[in-house]
């Protein structure tokens, strides 16, 4: 299925954005939201990845996972929230994300927190559009 009628929002007037999301999204037309509660860095059998790297890739797998139980892939993204426990997984954080999203830039915050469980580094939850 296609992704909802996305426009992306970039003005000149505000600071551009650092990689990878756009400032806001549009919809112009859909027929259905995804709301994606946050994603932890669990593998179905309850295990979690050692490592930053390792969890962020589990968390999008997560996250591409109940996507596509919807009928919905990453395209389908409007709207990410990235919670790290750490500033210095930004960047690994970033690389990792343009990864798993390729060429879709939806809207995105990245805040630092503290997690509710100190094994997960981070979470992420989404909106996604048809």
């Amino acid at each position: 299925m296609s992704p909802a009628h996305i426009v992306s929002h970039n003005p000149a007037t505000v600071h551009p954005p650092a990689g990878g999301y756009s400032m806001g999204l549009e919809l112009k037309q859909h027929r259905r939201l995804l709301f994606i509660s946050g994603q932890v860095p669990e593998k179905s059998d309850g295990t979690v990845p050692d490592g930053f790297e390792a969890q962020c890739e589990q968390a999008w797998r997560n996250v591409r996972e109940v996507l596509a139980a919807a009928g919905l892939g990453v395209e389908h993204l409007v709207k990410v929230t990235t919670f790290l426990t750490d500033r210095g997984q930004l960047v690994a954080n970033r690389a990792i994300r343009r990864a798993m999203l390729g060429e879709h830039e939806p809207a995105l915050t990245v805040v630092v927190v503290e997690t509710v469980d100190s094994k997960w580094l981070l979470e992420i939850e989404a909106i996604a559009a048809e």
